[in-house]
C-alpha cells in the first residue's frame, strides 16, 4: 500500500475526539505527505511588508526544499522568488535578510532585476535568451502587513481570507509598523504537536505563570464558537465594535483560518508583568481606544498571531522534519517608537519570550512520550481542547479532500 492510501485510510477510520496514531508525530513518510500535500500547495505566512520597506530589501526563508527570497521591486511591489539561480542552481540570496540594488548569483554572478527577471550572463551562447531564465516566480499576497506565499503551480484562491480579515487588521496598520525584536526557536517535535498545544490553554495554570497574568484560561479565549455565550467576551465585543473595531469571531468554513478580539484579564492592556503597555507610543494611530484586548489571528498551518493597542505578536511555524520544528516570532510596534523611550525591549518580549521557551519544552515532552511503543491516542478534554480537536479535524478533512483526489501518489521514504 503506498503511503497515501494508509494516510487516507487511518483518517477516515480515526476515532473522533482523540489525538492522531503516532506515525502521524514522528514518521518520515508521513511528514513527507504533510510537506507535499499541505505545505508545499496551500498559502503560507512568511513575513511582513514592513520588514522590506524599500526597493531592493529582502528576506530569505526555507519552506521544507525550497529556498524563497521575499523582495521589494522598483514599482514598490512586494515579490517572491525561488531562491535557486537558473544557471546552475546555487542559492542567489544566502544571508537571512539584506538590501541590494541587484540579486547577484555568487557562484557565476548571474545577475537578476529585483522582480526576479534575467539581466545579465555572461558568454553564453549567441541564441541564449534572458527573458526565458528568470528566477521562478512564486505565488505571493499581502494583507493588512502580511505576506503570505504559496509554492504550488496553480494557487488556491485568496480572497476568501482577505475578506475576513482585512477589517479586522485595517485600522491597525501594520504595514506601517517596524520589527523591534525577533526570535527564532527550534522545537523537537511535529509540526502538528506544536499546533495541537497553541490551540488550548488547559495547560497554562500549571505551565505558564507570567502569560496567565494577563491571558484569561477559559477555553473561550482562544476565539471559539459560542465564546458570545460568555458575558464577558459578549460585552468586550459589543464596546469595541461600537468604537469601529471589528471583533466578533468569524471563521472560515474549513476552520482553517479565524479572527477575534479577546479580553484580557481585568482589563489588563498588554501582555507584561504588571498589565500595562508595554509601549508608550500607541501602534497605530489610528487605534486609541483603551482595553481592546487582543486581536486573535489564526491561519493554518502557519501562524498565529496577537494584536494589542500598542503592539502586535506574530508567529510563524515552519516543519524541520519529522520531528523538528521551527517557531519564529516578531514583536511590532509603531515604527516611529524609540526603543529606550517608548518601550524597553526587555518588557516588550518577556512574557512571550518564556511562554515559548515553556511551550518548547511542552511540546518536547510531548514528542518524547509519543515515540514510546505503548502511546495510542487518547481522549481529548470537550471543554478545555475544543480548539485542539478543531485543529486535528481541519488537518484530517484537509488531508482527506487533497488524497482523495491526488493522482500521483506520493511513494514511502527509503
Amino acid at each position: 500500500m503506498d503511503i497515501s492510501s494508509d494516510v487516507l485510510r487511518k483518517l477516515k477510520n480515526r476515532r473522533e475526539g482523540h489525538s492522531l496514531e503516532q506515525a502521524f508525530y514522528i514518521d518520515p513518510d508521513h511528514y513527507k505527505l504533510d510537506l507535499e500535500t499541505i505545505w508545499y500547495r496551500d498559502w503560507l505566512f512568511i513575513g511582513h511588508d514592513c520588514e522590506i520597506p524599500k526597493a531592493g530589501n529582502y528576506f530569505t526563508v526555507q519552506v521544507g526544499d525550497y529556498p524563497v527570497v521575499i523582495t521589494r521591486d522598483r514599482t514598490g511591489t512586494v515579490r517572491a522568488l525561488h531562491n535557486s539561480c537558473r544557471h546552475r542552481g546555487s542559492r542567489v540570496c544566502t544571508q537571512h535578510r539584506g538590501s541590494s540594488a541587484k540579486l547577484v548569483c555568487p557562484y557565476h554572478q548571474w545577475t537578476y532585476e529585483l522582480d526576479g527577471s534575467l539581466l545579465f550572463a555572461r558568454h553564453m551562447a549567441e541564441d541564449f535568451d534572458k527573458s526565458q531564465h528568470g528566477l521562478k516566480r512564486v505565488h505571493c499576497e499581502t494583507v493588512g502587513g502580511y505576506i503570505f506565499i504559496c509554492l504550488a503551480d496553480e494557487a488556491p484562491d485568496f480572497s476568501a481570507f482577505r475578506a475576513l480579515v482585512e477589517p479586522y487588521l485595517a485600522r491597525h496598520r501594520l504595514g506601517e509598523t517596524k520589527v523591534a525584536f525577533e526570535s527564532t526557536i527550534v522545537e523537537k517535535g511535529n509540526w502538528k504537536l506544536v499546533w495541537e498545544n497553541n490551540r488550548e490553554c488547559y495547560h497554562c495554570a500549571a505551565n505558564h505563570p507570567e502569560l496567565c497574568r494577563t491571558y484569561p484560561e477559559a477555553p473561550s479565549a482562544t476565539g471559539v464558537q459560542g465564546a458570545k455565550d460568555d458575558p464577558v467576551i459578549a460585552a468586550h465585543w459589543e464596546k469595541c465594535e461600537a468604537a469601529g473595531l471589528p471583533s466578533e469571531f468569524r471563521m472560515s468554513p474549513t476552520g482553517q483560518f479565524r479572527a477575534a478580539r479577546m479580553p484580557l484579564i481585568q482589563e489588563a492592556e498588554s501582555y507584561t508583568m504588571s498589565g500595562a503597555r508595554a509601549v508608550q507610543r500607541p501602534l497605530s494611530n489610528d487605534v486609541l481606544e483603551n482595553h481592546i484586548g487582543t486581536l486573535l489571528l489564526f491561519h493554518y498551518p502557519t501562524t498565529w498571531n496577537h494584536v494589542l493597542a500598542d503592539h502586535a505578536i506574530t508567529f510563524r511555524v515552519l516543519p524541520l522534519g519529522p520531528e523538528l520544528t521551527q517557531v519564529t516570532t516578531k514583536w511590532l510596534v509603531n515604527k516611529d517608537a524609540v526603543e529606550g523611550v517608548d518601550y524597553r525591549l526587555d518588557e516588550l518580549t518577556h512574557v512571550w519570550t518564556e511562554t515559548n521557551d515553556q511551550d518548547r519544552r511542552i511540546v518536547e515532552e510531548n514528542a518524547f512520550g509519543i515515540r514510546s511503543p505503548a502511546y495510542q491516542p487518547g481522549p481529548y478534554s470537550p471543554e478545555d481542547e475544543g480548539g485542539v480537536m478543531q485543529f486535528v479535524e481541519w488537518y484530517a478533512n484537509f488531508m482527506i479532500d487533497r488524497l482523495d483526489g491526488a493522482k500521483k501518489p506520493l511513494s514511502r521514504v527509503a
